[in-house]
């Protein structure tokens, strides 16, 4: 397999113009509210998504630097496998945030929680179901130590597009 294309679906609107400063997982923008424009050609499979508390958000980190295999991730000052983080700079830069879904009227997603920069090309949204998505944790290797930062870390532009 050489090489796979995805087509976007919308746009994510945020009040984050650029990557430094956004926060970098939805829990840690609690609150913070944006918008889903879903073109027009893909509002017929909006239909039933407002029933949901919940929604998957899968996205291109489209300001992202070049792809890395090691990084040194915004909570520590060691560098991980790029498999091993949920940093942007990654072989296929996709991004994924679960988002309180508030209301949907036409093609708008209103929604909270958003940690993902305005501008960035929407892939594709699921919903979210607990029964499906929630697991038992043992171990959260590395994060064991630093998963205490998350209120407070934001991102300090070290992914972003030159």
């Amino acid at each position: 397999m050489s090489e796979i294309e995805y087509k976007p679906i919308g746009i994510v609107h945020s009040p984050f113009k650029e990557p430094k400063g956004t926060p970098i997982q939805p829990k840690a923008a609690e609150g913070i509210e944006g918008t889903v424009e879903v073109f027009s050609e893909y509002v017929e499979g909006m239909k039933d998504l407002d029933g949901f508390s919940y929604v998957i958000l899968i996205y291109h980190f489209h300001l992202c630097k070049r792809s890395l295999l090691q990084v040194k991730p915004f909570m520590d000052d060691q560098m991980h496998g790029v498999f091993a983080t949920r940093a942007p700079s990654r072989p296929n830069p996709i991004g994924i945030s679960v988002v309180r879904l508030v209301k949907v009227d036409g093609n708008i997603l209103y929604i909270k929680d958003v940690d993902i920069v305005d501008g960035t090309p929407l892939l594709d949204i699921k919903p979210y179901v607990p029964e499906f998505d929630v697991r038992v944790v043992e171990k959260i290797g590395w994060l064991e130590k630093n998963v205490k930062k998350l209120p407070t870390s934001r991102d300090d532009g070290r992914f972003q597009s030159e």
